[in-house]
């Protein structure tokens, strides 16, 4: 773990599970890929979800993102307990505290980056001029200051995964989940959007959870987890 993320290792978590429990129906049977799934990420750390396609991870991450309820157990955020909450306070909380960094990134085609990242801050109520001068600053500090006017289109994979990260950060989120955020990229791509990730989320102190099947980036994380058989464990010496 970092000096930084050590820093807040006494830290309130801002994500804690538990007792996440995750069954899906299929026909007559029953597919259960999360039991009993206990986890805390702090604020400023970054921590690693591998496992197989299949495993679970982007259950986990849909749970934890509020995206789907578990069938049972605790999703608190930011100190709130998600599972108490009707659908339309629990939307309000993700937008307002949850950004997500996907595969694919999802930026609108006819919108230039810099009002890619600037849009849900205006959806937020950040007035126009403050929120293009705010994108502007991210997405120079993420080596993208001669694209800001670029459509998606006219930029490389990596710079448009670049762009979706400063839209997942732009509205200051206390969670960042990612969802093999780099898995569509070439491997020297992949290492260098991930950078501009972990640099990003520990200035601005986001409690960050990302899965990958990606095992050359477990160095990255402050911690890795595997999940095997609906269960979290552990890596260590990642």
């Amino acid at each position: 773990m970092s000096d930084g993320a050590m820093s807040d290792a006494m830290a309130e978590p801002v994500l804690s599970l538990r007792g996440v429990s995750r069954t899906y129906r299929m026909g007559a049977g029953a597919l259960e890929v999360l039991k009993g799934v206990d986890l805390d990420v702090r604020p400023g750390e970054i921590v690693g979800l591998i496992g197989p396609s299949g495993s679970g991870k982007s259950s986990l991450l849909h749970a934890a993102g509020l995206l789907e309820r578990p069938n049972g157990g605790q999703v608190i955020v930011g100190g709130v307990d998600c599972s108490t909450l009707k659908d339309v306070a629990r939307t309000r909380l993700r937008l307002g505290s949850i950004g997500f960094v996907y595969q694919f990134h999802h930026l609108l085609p006819e919108f230039s980056a810099i009002d890619n990242v600037a849009l849900p801050m205006m959806i937020a109520g950040e007035r126009k001029a403050a929120a293009r001068t705010r994108a502007g600053e991210m997405l120079t500090r993420l080596g993208l200051g001669d694209r800001l006017d670029h459509q998606p289109a006219q930029l490389s994979g990596g710079e448009q995964q670049r762009v979706a990260i400063a839209r997942a950060l732009a509205n200051r989120p206390k969670l960042v989940l990612a969802d093999e955020p780099t898995g569509n990229l070439d491997p020297t791509t992949s290492g260098a959007v991930f950078q501009s990730l972990f640099d990003l989320a520990r200035i601005q102190g986001v409690a960050t959870l990302i899965a990958t099947h990606n095992m050359e980036l477990a160095g990255y994380m402050d911690r890795v987890f595997a999940l095997k058989d609906g269960h979290l464990v552990e890596r260590t010496g990642a």
